[in-house]
């Protein structure tokens, strides 16, 4: 697993949340974001993110949080259709990991692994994974773990 640190800046994106336990129905969501996305034209040189909000160890699953978004300009005018917010940068670990979902599930274990080793300390805010390019052609995503 390839790991490198990096200055994430701040993102204005456009979401979709789900409430429930992490998993398959996560992909839904941002199905329903790409295909937002794709109407509005967003999705070429789009920056995706998929954001658990909770840690599912401390927070009962069907009140955990997932939000499925994208990155789009300051001035982008939503319609009403989607929500919209603010993502705080800041410094990360970011690890490349191939988008399978036992790769990324692998990945998580070896990271909350490092993190309770005391290999490097946690930011309180939440892991994004973030996605870039046509999974076609770009079959890998990255884990950002946001440090202090």
């Amino acid at each position: 697993m390839k790991c490198k640190t990096e200055t994430i800046p701040n993102y204005r994106v456009a979401y979709v949340r789900r409430v429930g336990p992490y998993g398959p129905e996560n992909i839904k969501v941002m199905e329903e974001l790409k295909k937002w996305a794709r109407e509005k034209d967003l999705l070429k040189t789009a920056i995706l993110f998929g954001i658990p909000q909770d840690n599912p160890e401390t927070m009962q699953p069907e009140n955990c949080k997932f939000d499925a978004c994208i990155v789009i300009s300051e001035n982008y005018e939503i319609d009403g259709t989607i929500s919209v917010k603010e993502i705080s940068g800041g410094n990360y670990l970011v690890y490349e990991v191939k988008h399978t979902a036992v790769d990324i599930q692998k990945a998580y274990e070896n990271i909350l692994l490092a993190i309770q080793n005391n290999e490097f300390e946690m930011d309180n805010k939440p892991i994004i994974e973030r996605y870039t390019g046509d999974i076609n052609t770009n079959p890998t995503c990255e884990i950002c773990v946001p440090m202090n």
